[in-house]
């Protein structure tokens, strides 16, 4: 990688190659963009993807989704948690029974059960799910230790998964646990994984490690064939009425697009894997802007929570008309439009980037130094952040 002079490092201080203005299409010449993309080998018809959530969790709810338009579904997780309980159950059962005689044949260990095992049922719903609809499947297994819960990754695909998401949830509640610990845990887990299956596996990761972009590439040398971006940790809230912990999760907003895109414009290019773009997809306009950053497909699950699963069409829609009035043909050419480029020290791109963000904050909003803040718009042209990929 290549050091930035002092005049490459002032022209992006003002904005330079932060923009890309294409041509615009007159009204009377029709353009009609190709949106078929790639994702983990798979050809998909567009880049728009349910992600995993509440909208998976059966049959009926992934065939609405692929009626909706969605490109891939990935189903709801199955939690290493729910494995190990029934491999505890099932050694529980063997065990038991180890000191009867050979001439109980009539006997059968009295263990309550009123419904097949969860690992059965998940498979049963990939295999109706791969069978009922024509667009890709991607099973999702949530882990955060080593184990024989990894194998079950085999299971998935022979069930009939198009891919894997894994979904490494690791939040380190020892203090003492050192940041490479968590990331040397997160590599292994990607390897026993990996060499369980043939089919594609992509990592889904949250951005709280030290140094992120080391973390990816880590991944992707372990055999990773995609990264997503981000998990969304439970934050907990506090009650002051009730003096209690609050838990739960709420739907994504748009303004938390930010950072997974911040990340997949510096790893683009950087990385062989694939990079998913999820959290804070709300309208056509967040595609696109996951697109420019550099996402081969953009996941959603809380528009669809909201709007229902037919909003795909309305973001597939939104997508391709903004394609056709900007004069793209295809989502190749839109596709790291806005990525940080590869020939240029990151390091000092991302800081003139927050260099240029303060001088625009203090031109719009005043000084923060105490001085009032003046409501009146700025004069003259504002210095704009090289990787701000939402202005």
């Amino acid at each position: 990688m290549t050091d930035v002079s002092d005049d490459r490092v002032e022209d992006l201080m003002t904005g330079a190659r932060t923009s890309i203005t294409p041509e615009i299409v007159p009204a009377d010449e029709v353009v009609h963009p190709t949106l078929a993309t790639t994702y983990l080998g798979l050809t998909l018809a567009h880049p728009v993807v349910a992600s995993a959530g509440p909208l998976t969790r059966d049959a009926d709810g992934v065939r609405a989704l692929a009626d909706g338009g969605a490109a891939a579904i990935v189903l709801h997780s199955l939690f290493e948690e729910q494995l190990r309980a029934e491999s505890a159950r099932d050694i529980y059962i063997e065990e038991s029974t180890e000191e009867f005689f050979a001439e109980s044949l009539s006997f059968f260990p009295e263990v309550e059960r009123t419904e097949s095992p969860i690992s059965h049922r998940y498979l049963d719903l990939l295999e109706r799910a791969a069978s009922a609809v024509d667009v890709p499947v991607i099973a999702s297994l949530n882990g955060s230790d080593i184990g024989g819960w990894t194998q079950f990754a085999r299971r998935m695909q022979d069930a009939g998964a198009a891919a894997l998401e894994l979904n490494v949830y690791l939040v380190p509640g020892d203090v003492t646990m050192r940041g490479r610990d968590v990331e040397d845990r997160h590599v292994e887990i990607v390897a026993a994984v990996t060499g369980e299956v043939d089919i594609p596996v992509a990592v889904k990761l949250s951005p709280y490690s030290s140094s992120f972009g080391e973390l990816a590439i880590r991944l992707d040398e372990a055999g990773a064939d995609g990264l997503v971006l981000f998990n969304r940790w439970t934050q907990p809230d506090i009650d002051i009425e009730s003096v209690a912990v609050q838990a739960g999760i709420e739907l994504s907003t748009p303004g938390e697009g930010r950072l997974p895109r911040t990340w997949i414009a510096a790893l683009r290019g950087r990385v062989e894997a694939n990079l998913a773009g999820t959290s804070g997809v709300e309208t056509a306009d967040d595609v696109v802007k996951y697109l420019l950053a550099g996402a081969d497909v953009v996941m959603t699950t809380s528009s669809l929570v909201r709007h229902g699963p037919g909003h795909v069409r309305a973001l597939v829609a939104g997508l391709e008309s903004w394609m056709a009035r900007k004069g793209f043909s295809s989502v190749d050419d839109v596709r790291g439009l806005l990525s940080v480029p590869v020939d240029v020290d990151v390091t000092a791109y991302e800081r003139s980037g927050y260099v240029g963000a303060l001088e625009q904050a203090k031109q719009r909003y005043g000084s923060l130094s105490g001085t009032p803040v003046i409501s009146a718009p700025p004069v003259g042209p504002v210095p704009t952040p090289p990787v701000d990929l939402e202005r």
